[in-house]
């Protein structure tokens, strides 16, 4: 998949990440959520296999299922992606090239996949390294995203300085991630390229895995109208 970065004055696509209750799952649907996350990292506090089976997932009618890998094997992934038919895989720890090269060797050509860049305290290191990556040969992947760094890879709640990213030519459309919250909405206006999606988690929930789906109808609507 080749795809140019956006330059649509649409609202970005909506991703809702670390879903774990069949319920919920199918609110999101009928609110015609654009991708539906799945964490597949035994450590993550939402690990859906903790609540659901790869086979339920599979029979889960939406074309966005995005299943979100941390420093797995790629063998382990594709089965996972197989099992559950999942239509993205989002790669959130240290891959490197060579080893999405493989993955997309492995993978369905229909699966796309989105490389997690996450982004940490801001100094001439750090983003050198984020030119770097931007700049390397990451032919195979399909999307961006852009996370606050942790340690625990992800769901923090907290939002990186989004104004490093006007920092950067992204050669690719991507997600933003981090924070995003119905108070800091109107600051992804600033952004000189606009993400293809948002990616929300922890705000929008009452525990870990358990969603907040009003408050997400309520944020749907705020950022359509801010777009």
């Amino acid at each position: 998949m080749n795809l140019k970065p956006t330059t649509s004055n649409l609202p970005p696509q909506l991703k809702v990440c670390g879903l774990t209750k069949p319920d919920q799952i199918q609110e999101l649907i009928s609110m015609k959520v654009d991708f539906l996350g799945f964490i597949l990292y035994k450590k993550s506090p939402r690990y859906v296999l903790n609540h659901l089976r790869l086979e339920e997932i599979s029979t889960i009618d939406h074309q966005g299922k995005v299943g979100v890998f941390v420093n797995e094997e790629v063998d382990i992934i594709v089965k996972i992606v197989q099992h559950a038919d999942l239509n993205f895989v989002q790669l959130h720890g240290d891959e490197n090239n060579d080893f999405i090269a493989e993955l997309r060797q492995k993978l369905n050509p229909k699966v796309g996949i989105i490389k997690a860049i996450r982004i940490g305290n801001i100094d001439s290191d750090n983003k050198d390294k984020i030119a770097q990556t931007l700049s390397s040969n990451l032919q195979p992947v399909t999307y961006y995203l852009f996370d606050t760094d942790s340690k625990a890879f992800g769901g923090t709640g907290k939002q990186f300085d989004w104004n490093i990213l006007n920092e950067f030519e992204i050669p690719l459309p991507y997600f933003l991630s981090g924070g995003i919250s119905e108070e800091n909405i109107g600051n992804i206006n600033t952004l000189k390229q606009q993400p293809f999606a948002l990616d929300i988690n922890s705000k929008f929930e009452t525990e870990p895995g358990n969603k907040n789906i009003n408050s997400i109808k309520k944020f749907k609507t705020l950022y359509q109208q801010n777009k």
